[in-house]
């Protein structure tokens, strides 16, 4: 069986997911890439999570096409391939379509970063890509969306994924990375949680003020810079 500890970490990452109320039945997915071998595992199309087994991810090479499997892979493959081609630093993508997160997808507004709990994973504003055209979502539709996730980071001005590891997609739901599939689940996570805080900010104040670009600073570079102070490194 090709990348056993890769599927076993994919796997856990899906678990994870389900875990922290993500997902509902067999919504979202997860994927990891082994940079080395150009292959990547992703979860299979709708199978349910209780019975979901390592044995049961799908390889695939970086264009999607199957490598090995039985089974069918996720259906939003070719966004997950596609991240990987050009965000080339990223070791694995999680989709999922949890509440507050998608609440803003849906709405088509950026998570604003209002303060240190959104400072400490993401390094601005959590970005919205703009709406797919009506030919774009009837020709190659995964595949579009991460063209538009995509041009979200490279537009002006243009995102660094790593600083900034998620895009909503307008009237979707988030995609979020991370350096491995651990990592990639609990930036979901984290994402989720901001959303939620973000929704109650504005709630209470609808003109309430991003934190400073000093606080921002500050707080992601204790945890994300060259000279990072946070944790027992």
């Amino acid at each position: 069986m090709l990348l056993k500890k890769l599927r076993e970490e994919v796997l856990e990452a899906n678990l994870e997911l389900v875990r922290k109320g993500l997902v509902l039945y067999t919504f979202g997915n997860a994927s990891g890439v082994d940079r080395e071998q150009g292959l990547v595992v992703i979860k299979p199309s709708g199978v349910d999570y209780d019975v979901l087994k390592a044995e049961d991810m799908v390889v695939t090479d970086l264009d999607g096409k199957i490598v090995e499997g039985t089974l069918k892979p996720s259906s939003d493959l070719d966004t997950h391939t596609l991240l990987y081609r050009e965000f080339t630093e990223i070791g694995a993508v999680v989709h999922t379509h949890s509440e507050f997160a998608t609440s803003f997808a849906q709405a088509g507004l950026a998570i604003p970063a209002f303060g240190t709990t959104h400072a400490d994973y993401f390094h601005g504003p959590v970005p919205v890509s703009l709406p797919l055209s009506d030919e774009a979502i009837q020709g190659k539709y995964v595949h579009e969306t991460g063209l538009a996730i995509v041009a979200r980071f490279k537009g002006i001005p243009a995102i660094d994924p790593m600083a900034v590891p998620a895009c909503l997609v307008a009237g979707h739901a988030p995609f979020v990375w991370g350096k491995n599939a651990a990592d990639a689940a609990h930036n979901a996570v984290v994402l989720e949680a901001v959303a939620k805080m973000a929704y109650r900010t504005l709630t209470l104040k609808a003109s309430a003020d991003e934190v400073s670009q000093a606080l921002l600073d500050r707080h992601y570079l204790r945890k994300h810079g060259a000279n990072a102070t946070y944790g027992q490194g």
